[in-house]
């Protein structure tokens, strides 16, 4: 079923719409709730969570491309779900990581949640990634928006899992230029 008609299922406030939500987007979803949970049970949760804000938030929206409008919602989730989890005990973990490398840019992790969505910022990183070459792209993106390890993104793309951390390194160095250089404060 094609993304216009399963919206028009929620603009008609269509229940058979989560129902093909499910069937299209689970698997989607469900890789970027798992990759910042890592527990079947809480990305399991999450998802039905996504489905539910689907169903709160269209309409007033409507969505053009569905698929990255229920990753927004999906990622945000999880990243709730998250804090939530890792609240009582802060460390290691991986999206910890993710986010401490992320905050050597745009600024403290503790902002980083903060800022990650703001208009202004999300329009200069596009820009910038518009810029990179198509793997430097591509690894960043797998990196900071679906949270692979870089274990992961090496399999994925051929690469050593060095390579992988030099140009994600050298990425977020050019990034923080770009971005200083276009006057963001950070």
């Amino acid at each position: 079923m094609e993304d216009f008609d399963i919206v028009k299922m929620y603009w008609d406030r269509d229940e058979d719409a989560i129902y093909h939500t499910d069937r299209k987007y689970n698997r989607y979803c469900s890789g970027i709730a798992y990759s910042i949970l890592f527990n079947a049970e809480d990305t399991k949760e999450c998802v039905n969570e996504t489905w539910l804000k689907a169903w709160q938030t269209i309409p007033p929206q409507r969505p053009e491309k569905l698929g990255p409008y229920l990753g927004k919602i999906t990622r945000n989730l999880a990243l709730n779900i998250y804090e939530k989890l890792t609240a009582q005990k802060r460390g290691g973990r991986h999206v910890d990581v993710v986010l401490d490398e992320l905050s050597e840019v745009i600024g403290e992790q503790s902002d980083v949640e903060k800022y990650i969505d703001e208009k202004v910022l999300t329009e200069l990183i596009a820009k910038f990634l518009r810029q990179q070459n198509e793997i430097a792209r591509k690894v960043f993106v797998r990196r900071y928006w679906y949270m692979s390890s870089t274990r992961e993104i090496a399999r994925s793309y051929g690469l050593t899992d060095s390579n992988v951390k030099v140009m994600l390194k050298r990425t977020r160095e050019k990034l923080k230029e770009y971005l200083v250089g276009e006057g963001y404060e950070l």
